[in-house]
Formats: structure tokens, C-alpha cells, sequence
């Protein structure tokens, strides 16, 4: 029931951050890119995951995250999919039930944009091809691990090199090094709420996610800011632009996500540390922080969408 609960929230806030930016100006095909990243996001934490945990539990970690990798690997292959037959019927200017077969192909095979989609398809693929063949879960040092981590941040970062920023090689870097600090912050918390089920395995991984995470944050910052610098031509941008406005929710978001990790912190993690927080609380921390995640995620997917 607690991982259909966190689903649920999760599509909720999807659809609400992604409302927000049709609003504000984004295309609808956002929404496609806001599955597709989230998918993504989420595949590379729970291959991640397990190293959290001590060398003692990590097989056992991993065998816990190894049916939802599954399944969301699954989610992001079909994302992917849907979302290069998207890109194809815009680029053609037709509506999804027009394209067919070659067209998808040929934009897939000729467009940078298509080949981009179709390295993100591939890395999802691959991830969930691994999943498949190791039913009790793979560690992220095993040779298949070490596949799985490599394939999921190649599908994260492959599609940010491609847009806005892709003229510039110092907003291609930042774009790409702020996709895969935001996908491990978010990812491994997400593989958290749906792997750990009793305090004790609380206690061992969360001070080890919360300095990880403490290190995203401050790369995702600096390379968010200098990926804005390169964009903005004026700071007038931040309202007098779809894309502008599209980043200034986005940076009001994070404020209150950086704001809202920072609270727990200082409270919730020293309390897990020393078995005083429960699985439920942990867990209602974790899905609040997510729920904030998954629109912060949404309105970046717009932004890369958004002209």
C-alpha cells in the first residue's frame, strides 16, 4: 500500500507541476518528457540504493529494490518510446495517431533531438534488460551494477545535452552535471521509500544518503546557476520569457525544497539515527520531500521543452 501511495502522490504532483507549466507556456509534450525524466530519475536510485546500507545488508537491499527496478525501468522504456513517437508527429507537424513506423525511425535516426531520444530509449532498455536477468538484485559494484548505474545516468544526462544549452559546451557540461546531481539527490530518496521498511535499516542509511545528498545540492546549485547564466540574456528573462518563467517557478520550488531537506536534517535525521523516528514517520518525511521533488523535476522537463 505505501509504494501505491507514493505513486499516487507522485502522479499527482507530476500532473500538477506539469499543468502549471502548460500554463505558464510550455508545450504539452512536457508532460512526456516530466514521465520519461521522473522514470528515469527513480531507475537510477534504486540501482543506487543499495550501497547505502552497510556491506553486511546490501545483497539484501538490493534483492528488496529488485522487482520495483523492474517495473520502473519497464515505465521508462515505454516513455521513451512514446516519447520519440511525440517528437516525431511534432517534428512532422502531425497529431501521435498519425506517425507511423518510418517516420518515428527517421526522426529517431536523423534528427539530434531523435538521437537523443533514442540513447535515452537504449539506456532504459539496457537497465531493464539487467533488471530482468537478476531477479535477486544487482549491487552497484557487480559488473551488471555497475551496467545498470552507468546506463541510468547516460539516460539522464543523454537528453539534457540536447537543446537550449547544446550550442554552448560550458551549458552542455552544466546542464548535464545538474540532471545527474538532481537525479541522484532525488532518485535514492525515492529508492528509499520504496525499499526500507523497518527503522534499524533507517537509521544505517540515512546519514549516508543525507551527506550524499548534501553534495548534490551543492553541485546541482552551482551548475544550475551557471546553466541559467548562459540561457538568461537579461534578468528581465526570469518574467518576460516562457522559458524564463517556466525557471523562475523552477528555482522558487527548489528554495523550498533545499529549505524543507535542510528542516530534516536537522530533526528528522538525527532522530532516525538513534531509532527514535518510526518507518512511518520516516516515510511521511520522505514522501513529503518526494512530492516537492517530483514538481521541482516536472518544471525542468518543461524547461527543456520550452522555448
Amino acid at each position: 500500500m505505501s509504494r501505491r501511495l507514493a505513486a499516487l502522490l507522485g502522479a499527482l504532483c507530476v500532473a500538477g507541476a506539469a499543468a502549471l507549466a502548460l500554463a505558464l507556456g510550455s508545450p504539452a509534450s512536457s508532460l512526456v518528457r516530466a514521465v520519461c525524466d521522473v522514470a528515469a530519475v527513480v531507475t537510477l536510485g534504486l540501482v543506487v540504493v543499495p550501497a547505502l546500507d552497510v556491506e553486511r545488508y546490501r545483497d539484501e537491499l538490493a534483492a528488496r529494490a529488485a522487482r520495483p527496478l523492474v517495473l520502473v525501468s519497464a515505465l521508462w522504456t515505454v516513455a521513451e518510446l512514446v516519447r520519440l513517437v511525440v517528437g516525431a508527429a511534432e517534428a512532422a507537424g502531425w497529431s501521435a495517431a498519425r506517425v507511423g513506423v518510418r517516420t518515428t525511425v527517421a526522426f529517431a535516426t536523423d534528427t539530434e533531438v531523435g538521437r537523443a531520444g533514442l540513447v535515452c530509449l537504449s539506456a532504459a532498455l539496457v537497465v531493464c534488460v539487467v533488471a530482468l536477468s537478476s531477479p535477486r538484485g544487482t549491487r552497484p559494484s557487480s559488473a551488471p551494477g555497475v551496467l545498470a548505474v552507468g546506463a541510468a545516468a547516460i539516460g539522464v544526462a543523454g537528453r539534457s545535452l540536447v537543446g537550449h544549452l547544446s550550442e554552448s559546451p560550458l551549458g552542455g557540461m552544466a546542464v548535464a552535471v545538474h540532471a545527474l546531481a538532481a537525479a541522484a539527490w532525488c532518485g535514492v530518496l525515492a529508492g528509499l521509500v520504496l525499499v526500507v521498511t523497518h527503522r534499524g535499516r533507517w537509521a544505517r542509511v540515512l546519514p549516508r544518503f543525507s551527506q550524499m545528498s548534501s553534495w548534490c545540492v551543492a553541485v546541482l546549485l552551482v551548475f544550475g546557476v551557471v546553466g541559467a547564466a548562459v540561457t538568461l540574456t537579461s534578468p528581465t528573462d526570469l518574467y518576460g520569457t516562457q522559458y524564463g518563467r517556466v525557471l523562475t517557478a523552477k528555482v522558487v520550488v527548489t528554495v523550498v525544497l533545499v529549505v524543507l531537506a535542510a528542516r530534516n536534517r536537522a530533526g528528522w535525521l538525527p532522530a532516525a539515527r538513534s531509532h527514535r523516528a518510526t518507518v512511518d514517520v520516516s516515510r511521511s518525511r520522505s514522501r513529503v520531500e518526494l512530492a516537492v521533488m517530483a514538481i521541482a523535476l516536472t518544471l525542468a522537463a518543461a524547461l527543456a521543452v520550452t522555448g
